[in-house]
């Protein structure tokens, strides 16, 4: 696996203004934790329903995890009102991976996209988001937050609203899949 984000050399590296490098650099912490988590998960059991001792526990498998991850990027992008190609994912991750979709049991491999595939999408959209923090101004990211949600009151800027995209969503995230790993019998990473 590729992981851009370590090799592009980018913690550090001087933006148009200083908080957007700093969200980025937060954020990088987590999309390393990712790598560890991931690298030791078996292909074929990317999409699987923990069940361990054969007691099926219903929680997010790494394949919806990572899916459902990688569609926020693309929404950090756009509220930077950058070009978002980078950062875009194949039409059909919105109707899989949504916030109001279900994780599913895979057995068969057909559900979810196979597990290189989503790392890949999950690398790419991630270094899309951490460029376009880079280059943000921090005029723009301390300006309103104009996703209406209830996180606005919490997150009243944009900077904190994509902070929290790029940091506490992803890490609550990941938390569910060294969750996964352990009910697997994986180690601890």
């Amino acid at each position: 696996m590729g992981w851009g984000f370590l090799s592009l050399g980018l913690v550090g590296v001087k933006s148009m203004g200083q908080i957007g490098g700093m969200i980025a650099d937060a954020a990088s912490v987590g999309l390393r934790y990712a790598k560890r988590l991931l690298d030791g998960v078996p292909a074929d059991r990317f999409g699987r329903t923990a069940s361990p001792g054969g007691i099926v526990v219903h929680s997010n498998n790494p394949a919806f995890t990572v899916g459902h991850l990688s569609l926020y990027p693309i929404k950090v992008v756009e509220l930077l009102g950058q070009d978002t190609a980078a950062a875009a994912t194949p039409a059909h991750y919105s109707a899989l991976f949504s916030k109001d979709a279900q994780c599913q049991d895979d057995p068969s491999g057909t559900l979810y996209p196979p597990k290189q595939e989503l790392v890949d999408v999950f690398q790419r959209t991630y270094d899309a988001a951490l460029t376009a923090l880079r280059a943000a101004d921090d005029a723009q990211l301390l300006a309103p937050n104009p996703v209406e949600s209830p996180l606005q009151k919490v997150c009243p800027t944009l900077g904190s609203m994509l902070a929290f995209y790029m940091t506490g969503h992803v890490m609550s995230h990941l938390g569910q899949v060294s969750t996964w790993r352990r009910m697997e019998g994986l180690p601890p990473v």
